[in-house]
């Protein structure tokens, strides 16, 4: 795994759903892991590196205090139903580096699995 340039900043914000596609279909359906390729506005960006992974598991508004607080502190480490993201900074094969996320909150229309969603454009990285 590569290493972010340390100049790396947010060339543009973006925040739309994308579809994610693996070679090897995920073992945990609520933790996918880095995809291989994602598609935005009908162009495929092949991911060529993963630069950078982070996961925000932090509960929020009402959810932040329906849990006892021992069990809100391993929640917020490795994660509970429904709640946090999964973030990557990745390389495309165009040279473009951007951050995406998996959204593990339940979408709208009973979809039980999250979302993917492309959050920014990155400058600085190599």
């Amino acid at each position: 795994m590569g290493q972010p340039h340390m100049d790396a900043k947010p060339l543009r914000f973006i925040g739309e759903s994308i579809h994610v596609q693996f070679d090897e279909p995920p073992v945990l359906g609520k933790k996918p892991g880095c995809p291989d390729r994602f598609v935005w506005h009908r162009e495929t960006y092949q991911i060529v590196e993963k630069l950078k992974e982070w996961h925000d598991y932090s509960r929020r508004g009402r959810m932040a205090v329906n849990m006892r607080a021992e069990h809100a502190a391993t929640a917020s480490i490795r994660g509970s139903w429904g709640v946090g993201r999964d973030y990557y900074r990745v390389l495309t094969d165009s040279a473009r580096a951007f951050d995406l996320y998996y959204d593990r909150k339940p979408t709208r229309g009973g979809d039980r699995k999250g979302g993917w969603f492309l959050f920014r454009e990155m400058s600085g990285v190599e």
